[in-house]
């Protein structure tokens, strides 16, 4: 199969152990009509094409959202995916009470912040 699902199959299988979940455990999540743990096990090994519709019920029963899935700088740890998930939670609802222009204002900043980090590293 391609190098892309190869990598999709490689985030599902970081994200679910990040969750502490077994492929039966995340099977049973994907409801009663839901994807089965040997299809799990191949599309985690890259080796199934997927429909959109078996990809959501999987983000849906991991609880994440597409660019959570298809950002593939992986995390090192369990915890480091935990507490970046629960820094991402707390600067929503914190952003979630402001006017929309205090929104985008910080949007702003911090594009402009990461492009200058980014830059730096290029050098």
């Amino acid at each position: 199969m391609s190098n892309f699902l190869k990598l999709v199959g490689a985030q599902l299988r970081t994200v679910r152990k990040a969750r502490g979940l077994t492929q039966e455990e995340l099977a049973e999540k994907t409801g009663k009509i839901g994807v089965g743990k040997s299809r799990i096990s191949d599309i985690e090994r890259g080796e199934a094409n997927i429909t959109l519709e078996t990809l959501e019920m999987l983000m849906n029963a991991l609880e994440i959202h597409p660019n959570e899935l298809f950002n593939f700088q992986r995390l090192a740890t369990k915890t480091d995916f935990e507490e970046k998930s629960y820094m991402l939670d707390l600067h929503l609802s914190i952003l979630r009470d402001r006017d929309l222009d205090e929104v985008k204002y910080v949007m702003s900043t911090t594009k402009d912040f990461l492009d200058t980090v980014d830059a730096k590293m290029k050098k």
